[in-house]
């Protein structure tokens, strides 16, 4: 087994690194002068089960071509079998044509991984279930629930909960969660009149008195959380806190954030931190190095992922 990082998210790559208890494989991936992606392994790998770790996240089309290269640069060196780990896939919102004459960009990164040399892909909490079904591989969905349920019953456990979904698409997620903990469920009716523009429309459920806490899969511009916790606030709950796998966080989402009624957004290390949310005083970041350092090592040993969620 071999681990290969690239350059989106090298301290996950590295505490993954330290949890299997394995060096990461010598390599220099570089760009030229005109920003080209090079790689070059610096050490044998034929006959190997190589792990590629690389979010997709920003620059997305920078850290997608990274991949490709890496991919490819395995493939030509003979790997036995090639993983890519994503922990972040990028391009996972479009995952279907959403008005005419528009791309399901999502199928069409998975058809560039495919051809460019991985034999599986290992990511976590995709926008949608479905995407995995866009690969002709085998393809790992893990789930970040187990690591953000730990947190909440650390450090909310005394409360009187309430597991909120932001929108219908999200009631799945949220529905396991409050199962985990053991928590009543709401949810947000929300109609989108713009992309990137949401407009809270109606609660259901009961929210008055409640802490609740809202649960996506991915924060970008930070409107949909924000317009939520007003909501939910205006609603009658105590407190409104947010649980999201990927933090995104792009343009002004952190002094949104900031300046919302959010006691504090939980997000995962499946992107790297920037600046500004490292500074963010309501922004927290856990860490799930060994969530996927685990689900690497059962695929290795050809062991049940799946068992790490019963």
């Amino acid at each position: 087994m071999k681990i290969l990082a690239c350059n989106s998210n090298r301290p996950l790559a590295e505490a993954i690194s330290t949890y299997v208890n394995l060096p990461l494989t010598k390599a220099s991936i570089r760009r030229f002068s005109d920003m080209e992606v090079f790689v070059e392994l610096e050490e044998n790998i034929r006959g190997e089960d190589v792990f590629v770790i690389q979010s997709t996240s920003y620059p997305a089309n920078d850290n997608l071509m990274e991949l490709l290269v890496a991919l490819d640069a395995l493939r030509r060196a003979s790997a036995r079998r090639i993983t890519a780990v994503m922990p972040y896939f990028g391009y996972a919102r479009q995952d279907r044509k959403s008005g005419p004459r528009t791309p399901i960009s999502a199928k069409l990164v998975a058809n560039l991984i495919t051809e460019a040399g991985a034999d599986r892909v290992l990511t976590m909490d995709l926008h949608a279930g479905q995407i995995q079904g866009f690969f002709d591989i085998p393809t790992d969905n893990l789930y970040a629930e187990p690591v953000l349920a730990v947190n909440i019953e650390e450090h909310l456990a005394q409360k009187q909960l309430v597991i909120i979904s932001p929108d219908v698409g999200g009631v799945v997620r949220a529905r396991a969660l409050a199962k985990r903990i053991g928590s009543d469920l709401a949810i947000i009716d929300k109609r989108r009149e713009h992309a990137g523009v949401s407009e809270v429309m109606n609660i259901i459920g009961e929210v008055k008195g409640r802490d609740a806490i809202l649960v996506d899969d991915i924060v970008d511009s930070a409107g949909t959380l924000c317009n939520a916790a007003v909501a939910l606030k205006d609603a009658g709950a105590t407190s409104v806190s947010a649980y999201v796998t990927h933090g995104v966080l792009s343009g002004g989402a952190v002094a949104r954030v900031a300046s919302s009624p959010l006691e504090k957004l939980v997000i995962t290390d499946s992107i790297m931190a920037t600046e500004p949310v490292r500074l963010a005083k309501n922004i927290e970041q856990l860490s799930v190095a060994s969530l996927i350092g685990e689900a690497m090592s059962r695929i290795s040993k050809e062991t049940s992922v799946s068992s790490l969620f019963g």
